[in-house]
């Protein structure tokens, strides 16, 4: 068994809502995956992602979705791509990503509380 979080580690993690305002095929990276452009708002202001997305969605109807990402965990370096957030899925029966996101719109940058 895990160790229990406690709810300081929870308010450590920052969870954020933004909006992919630009969505590009990465087929240089080792696992497919699609390079993300999401606007978190004002204060934060747009990030860069790859997120291994391919089984669900193509690039072009991502555009305009929101989704939920950890806007302050250090950015990584995806072969020539810098990710600085982490967005956020969950598997399907298959193990493919299905994205995490608000089931209605909220205001971009909205923290997961």
């Amino acid at each position: 068994m895990n160790d229990p979080a406690t709810l300081d580690d929870f308010h450590r993690i920052d969870i954020r809502v933004g909006t992919v305002v630009d969505a590009q095929p990465y087929p240089e990276a080792r696992k497919p995956a699609i390079k993300l452009w999401i606007d978190f708002g004002a204060e934060l202001g747009v990030r860069q992602s790859s997120a291994q997305l391919t089984e669900h969605y193509a690039p072009n109807v991502l555009v305009g979705r929101q989704v939920c990402a950890v806007v302050n965990f250090a950015p990584r370096q995806i072969g020539k791509f810098r990710s600085e957030v982490l967005t956020l899925g969950m598997p399907d029966a298959d193990g493919a990503v299905v994205l995490v996101r608000p089931d209605q719109a909220v205001p971009p940058g909205g923290r997961l509380f």
